[in-house]
């Protein structure tokens, strides 16, 4: 029998896009569905016509040790797109106490920054930063609050801030050893890994737009309004793509890369384990021209902004695990977070500009020990099907590095 080259990838968020990008740079036929108008899922920008401009759906932090996002930006030749610190540094405001500090690693792995008081959390010592070793070496059911103690300033300006942001999951629910092992992978690697990507312009014209280009480039096949209803599964293997009125049957050799969410994947695939618990994020836009004028991003603690991000002409915040506040109404929510942007970047009684907030209440897995352990691998069953996600088991958590790792996973998972 004949053995086709094909490889039908289903969904173009991010990991999809890794897995087809990956795939077509090795010499396969590479078919790329997705159920929306658009690709790059929750990883993209749009025009928002309230606003009068253009918007990320999102705010997310590339680092220049991140790996696998590293390597899919330079696959997709991308790096043009992109300003590079020539320094890590993460700046932060305490809205308490209006304190203000900047952590700022040292490039090498030896972390001697943390020996200068000014370099680290304000307010820490020395010894606070071996509880990233108490977290890693933490047992698979431990949470964050079961290791670290709730009343330490490193607590409450170190270690719950980067659970929260990182994990999208609250410290009492969250696991310890992800966090410890987030961090051994960012901070532990010293400030060379630490170096912040910002785009020049948004998400899609970074992450987005130049792997739609290499792919059709090589000639693959994009099809978008294409939601897959079912698998049809035969012989230990999938046979054909149900999507409504297209039926696509496989021809012999043929593969296929699932690269949709977890709760999609578990209704083609009855019986997948798969994180079934999820959380809330919040990113409010407001129009507001700073760019230039103060620091691109901004870490708040004691706020119900976490982030703050200044872009040309927006000013956007996000709010991770955010289930206490999610359902709360859009203006409200807009008040309360532009208070703690204009305290933030000290804007005093400025009135709060137009605004867009940005509700998704289930923007990633809850990252508890119970919901890593649901994560399955990208090999599955079905021997020429692979899954690919955020929410698959990376060792990363829902993060575009964890993303793009699990495209390109499960491209060298169909193998040839």
């Amino acid at each position: 029998m004949a053995s086709s080259d094909r490889v039908h990838v289903i969904g173009a968020g991010l990991a999809g896009l890794a897995a087809a990008t990956r795939l077509a740079r090795a010499g396969r036929q590479v078919t790329l569905y997705e159920a929306a108008q658009q690709a790059g899922g929750r990883c993209r920008s749009y025009d928002d016509a309230e606003l009068g401009c253009r918007i990320d759906n999102g705010n997310h932090l590339v680092v220049s040790g991140n790996l696998a996002a590293m390597a899919y930006i330079s696959e997709i030749g991308a790096q043009g797109t992109f300003t590079t610190q020539d320094k890590a540094i993460f700046p932060f405001v305490d809205l308490a106490t209006n304190e203000r500090w900047q952590v700022r690693p040292t490039e090498g792995q030896i972390p001697w920054w943390l020996l200068v008081p000014n370099r680290r959390v304000k307010g820490t010592s020395l010894l606070d930063y071996l509880d990233a070793e108490r977290l890693a070496r933490a047992s698979d059911n431990a949470v964050v609050t079961d290791i670290l103690d709730t009343r330490k300033v490193a607590y409450r300006r170190l270690w719950a801030p980067l659970c929260v942001a990182a994990l999208n999951t609250e410290p009492e629910q969250a696991s310890a050893k992800l966090l410890g092992r987030l961090f051994r992978d960012t901070f532990g690697q010293g400030g060379a890994a630490l170096h912040p990507l910002m785009p020049h312009h948004g998400l899609s014209e970074s992450l987005v737009d130049p792997a739609l280009a290499q792919l059709q480039a090589k000639g693959a096949d994009i099809l978008y309004g294409h939601r897959l209803r079912s698998l049809t599964l035969a012989d230990e293997q999938v046979v054909g793509l149900d999507f409504g009125k297209v039926q696509i049957p496989l021809e012999p050799g043929e593969q296929v890369v699932l690269a949709v969410t977890a709760p999609v994947a578990t209704d083609l695939l009855p019986g997948l384990s798969a994180p079934d618990s999820f959380r809330g994020i919040v990113n409010a836009h407001f129009k507001l021209d700073l760019d230039g004028k103060v620091q691109p991003f901004l870490g708040v603690v004691g706020g119900l902004a976490e982030w703050i991000f200044v872009k040309p002409g927006i000013v956007s915040t996000t709010s991770s695990a955010a289930e206490a506040s999610i359902d709360l109404p859009a203006d409200e929510l807009a008040r309360r977070l532009w208070g703690d942007v204009a305290a933030a970047l000290a804007l005093g009684s400025m009135p709060m500009p137009v605004e867009r907030v940005v509700k998704e209440k289930r923007a990633t897995f809850a990252a508890t020990p119970a919901q890593l352990r649901r994560r399955p691998g990208a090999r599955t069953a079905w021997r020429n099907l692979a899954l690919a996600g955020d929410w698959t088991d990376t060792g990363w958590p829902a993060t575009i590095e964890g993303a793009t790792q699990s495209g390109f996973t499960a491209a060298a998972a169909l193998g040839r």
